[in-house]
């Protein structure tokens, strides 16, 4: 069976357009982030790479009780706020920790 060069054109032209389609569907899936009671989660790479600290760094935060998280089908998420508040009130220790040590090296 032989086309001519048009109708085949023509085709290409439908096939693409449905791939193309299809791209966008899958681009829309990917950006759906994962939401918790309307609070967008994070998971342990998110958090790692937010926070540019280790997996055990990370463990330590959550055995503590520092970070809270939650267990989702045996993976861990984080809530968008927790980790707010979390940043908040680790950094300010940090924060004061480095003011007092300066502090205390001028003496």
């Amino acid at each position: 069976m032989y086309i001519d060069k048009e109708s085949f054109e023509v085709w290409m032209e439908r096939i693409m357009d449905r791939f193309d389609h299809t791209d966008k569907a899958f681009e829309k899936l990917n950006k759906r982030d994962n939401m918790l009671e309307g609070e967008r989660l994070y998971d342990n790479q998110d958090i790692c790479q937010l926070l540019n600290i280790s997996k055990r760094t990370l463990q330590r935060y959550r055995s503590s009780g520092d970070l809270p998280f939650h267990a989702i089908y045996h993976k861990t998420y984080y809530k968008e706020s927790d980790v707010h508040t979390f940043i908040r009130t680790h950094f300010d220790r940090q924060d004061e920790a480095k003011k007092n040590w300066k502090n205390n090296e001028g003496k």
